[in-house]
C-alpha cells in the first residue's frame, strides 16, 4: 500500500529530502534489483513522539542525533550515526563514548542550537531529539527528515530509550541493554554493601555551574534516578528540590549539602563556577562527607550529560569502585 510519510503541519514540498523514500510499499518485499538495502530503506513504521505519529524508515540508515541521551542511545544500540550535536562549553563528544564511533561524526552545532544547513547536508534519513531542546524547530527539522522528539531529557531517560530503540528498529536489542543493566545494578548493589547498607547511606550530588547557583541534585533527573535504582539513601534536602530537581544554594549555604557521601562535579570553568572556592571553605570541610573522605569529584558530562545506558553502566562502576570495600 502507499505510504507518503505523514508529519503534521509540513507540507509536500516540505519532504522532498524524503519524499522518495515514502512513495514505496511499506513492509512489503521489493523485487527491484538492488536488493535487500532498498526494501529496509523503503519500508516505514509509525513511531508515537511528542509531536504526534511520525513515519519513519524500518532499517534508518543516516541517522542524525540532536542531543547527548539520543547519541548514547544509538551507540548503545549498535547504530553509528553521522551527526550530532555538542555541548556548549566543549567542542568535541563525550570521552566515555567509543572514540571509534565518536571521530565518524560530523558535529552539526551545539545542543539546543543546531546548525539546519549543515543537518540538512548530512542527508539524514532520520532525525533523534527532544521537545524541550528542539520543539521550536521541529517543523524545519521534519523539513529534511523523520524527527522523533521525547517530550522531554533526563528522568525519562529509559521511557525515551524505548522510543529511540522503536524508531531506530532495534527493539530486541534494547531489552538486551535493558536485562544488562539490571542485573549490574543489583551486582553493584550487593558490591556495596546489599541494600540495607545502601538505603542507610545518604547521598547528595552537588554540581557547579557556571554563572548560576550551587545545585543540590533532587531525584527527579538522570543521576537521581541511578541513585534510587541502587536503593541509596537521600537526605532531606533533596525533597525540596524545585519540581524534583535541584535545590540551589549560594557557597554560603553548601552546608545544607551534608550527607554520608557527596558526589561533585562542576559545568563550566570551576574558578567561575565557584567550585575551587566554595570547597576550600569551612562549611564545605565540615560536611559529613568531607570529614570522612567520602567526596568523589566526577565527570560532568558523564554522570549528569550522559543520560543513557552506555553513561549508567560507566557511572555504576565508579560508583562500586568508590564505594565498595
Amino acid at each position: 500500500m502507499p505510504t507518503a510519510l505523514r508529519r503534521r503541519g509540513i507540507t509536500l514540498g516540505a519532504v522532498a529530502l524524503t519524499g522518495a523514500l515514502a512513495l514505496t510499499a511499506c513492509g512489503s518485499s521489493d523485487s527491484d534489483s538492488d536488493g535487500g538495502d532498498r526494501t529496509d530503506a523503503a519500508a516505514t513504521h509509525t513511531v508515537k513522539t511528542a509531536m504526534g505519529d511520525v513515519s519513519v524508515p524500518v532499517t534508518p540508515k543516516r541517522v542524525v542525533v540532536l542531543d547527548t541521551g539520543e547519541l548514547d542511545s544509538a551507540l548503545t544500540l549498535g547504530v553509528q550515526p553521522v551527526g550530532a550535536t555538542h555541548s556548549a562549553t566543549e567542542d568535541g563528544f563525550p570521552a566515555y563514548l567509543p572514540a571509534e564511533k565518536t571521530k565518524r561524526l560530523t558535529e552539526v552545532g551545539e545542543i539546543a542550537n543546531p546548525n539546519m544547513e549543515t543537518v540538512a547536508s548530512l542527508k539524514p534519513d532520520l532525525i533523534l531529539t527532544s521537545k524541550v531542546r528542539d520543539g521550536d524547530r521541529y517543523e524545519q527539522l521534519s523539513a529534511i527528515a523523520p524527527t522523533v522528539m521525547t517530550e522531554s531529557t533526563g528522568t525519562a531517560w529509559k521511557e525515551n530509550f524505548q522510543v529511540h530503540a522503536e524508531a531506530l528498529g532495534k527493539q530486541a536489542e534494547a531489552k538486551k541493554v535493558v536485562a544488562a543493566y539490571d542485573a549490574h545494578v543489583a551486582e553493584v548493589t550487593a558490591a556495596i554493601g546489599g541494600k540495607d547498607k545502601a538505603a542507610a547511606t545518604d547521598v547528595n550530588f552537588v554540581r557547579f555551574v557556571e554563572g548560576a547557583d550551587i545545585r543540590i541534585y533532587g531525584k527527579q533527573n538522570y543521576i537521581g534516578s541511578i541513585l534510587a535504582d541502587l536503593g541509596m539513601g537521600r537526605p532531606a534536602i533533596t525533597d525540596k528540590a524545585k519540581d524534583g530537581f535541584s535545590y540551589d544554594v549560594s557557597p554560603e549555604k553548601i552546608d545544607l549539602a551534608d550527607a554520608d557521601v557527596v558526589f561533585t562535579s562542576t559545568y563550566g570553568d570551576p574558578d567561575k563556577a565557584g567550585t575551587t572556592r566554595t570547597m576550600k571553605s569551612g562549611l564545605w570541610k565540615g560536611l559529613t562527607a568531607s570529614k570522612n573522605d567520602k567526596v568523589f569529584k566526577v565527570d560532568d558530562r558523564l554522570w549528569i550529560a550522559g543520560i543513557g545506558y552506555t553513561a549508567a553502566d560507566r557511572i555504576l562502576d565508579e560508583f562500586r569502585t568508590k564505594l565498595s570495600g
